[in-house]
């Protein structure tokens, strides 16, 4: 098991997810408040980032918000002749934003797709220009989304679009913060991003399953899969086979880990993990088991 009780000196490096950035910003005040000899690199430009990083040796830790596609897994591999470590960090559910006074309340995936894109790969019989078509006096809809490089758009264009393709009138960001901050400053604006970035000036939609119920993101609907949008943040590693994580590393991921690391996932918003998912990861990290609560 990795012995994180001697004391830890370092820098640690990390590249990857801007909706990780947070979560990862807490985690490192928390090891520097452990750990004073411990100081974190944090680079948060989009998922993208984070699998060349890794693959060219540049960082060790990798925060994405999907998983990484087969040609990143492959490049990895062949640039450092073993296989990335996937390692579940928290669970999130990607909400759609619209302005706090729009007053539609539920949209389902087909009409989301019809939404932003012109495919239609979810079934809509037609593109959705207007709110008027929804059913609300509210005029045209302007759309808002993350850049190609974020994983919260890879994750949309497969789950809300059905793999189908974005609009090409989308007004594009580098930061969820932006995208929620376009829906509200627009009477018809709608967006989406993780449901920790809610704000008093946006509302989250619930979306209407196959069977016309409402669902609404929340920590019940995202654990039991129940909120179509649902997903879980990951950090990548590279750790060889045979090999033990360097001090800083394991310290971190012995925190992120933990009920104190979980206990900052809940507070920024996303969903905590359950302790048996905790506890495979630990296992396989050579982490010491979880402490049983007194």
């Amino acid at each position: 098991m990795a012995d994180t009780s001697l004391p830890v000196v370092g820098n640690l490096g990390s590249i990857g997810s801007e909706t990780l950035a947070g979560l990862m910003l807490r985690w490192g005040e928390q090891l520097e408040d452990r750990h004073p000899g411990v100081r974190l690199q944090l680079q948060a430009s989009g998922s993208a980032t984070a699998p060349p990083a890794l693959a060219a040796g540049t960082t060790r830790l990798g925060p994405m918000s999907r998983r990484m596609s087969e040609s990143e897994r492959r490049d990895f591999i062949t640039r450092q002749g073993h296989e990335p470590t996937r390692i579940p960090v928290a669970m999130d559910a990607l909400a759609i934003f619209v302005h706090r006074h729009n007053p539609v309340k539920t949209l389902s995936l087909a009409e989301v797709d019809a939404i932003f894109s012109d495919t239609r790969y979810c079934g809509a019989d037609a593109t959705i220009e207007r709110w008027e078509t929804l059913g609300v006096e509210v005029g045209a809809i302007v759309r808002h989304s993350r850049n190609s490089v974020s994983g919260t758009y890879g994750i949309f264009k497969r789950q809300a679009l059905c793999g189908g393709d974005f609009r090409r009138d989308v007004n594009e960001y580098p930061g969820s913060s932006a995208v929620v901050a376009a829906v509200a400053r627009s009477p018809g604006g709608i967006g989406y991003a993780s449901m920790s970035y809610l704000t008093p000036s946006v509302r989250a939609l619930a979306l209407r399953d196959g069977q016309g119920q409402a669902v609404r993101p929340s920590i019940e609907t995202t654990l039991s899969g129940a909120y179509p949008l649902s997903r879980t943040l990951y950090l990548y590693v590279n750790l060889p086979p045979g090999e033990r994580l360097p001090q800083p590393e394991a310290a971190f991921l012995d925190l992120v880990l933990s009920s104190s690391g979980q206990e900052i996932v809940r507070a920024l918003g996303f969903v905590p993990l359950p302790d048996e998912s905790l506890a495979i990861s630990r296992k396989r990290l050579g982490l010491a088991p979880l402490a049983s609560p007194p």
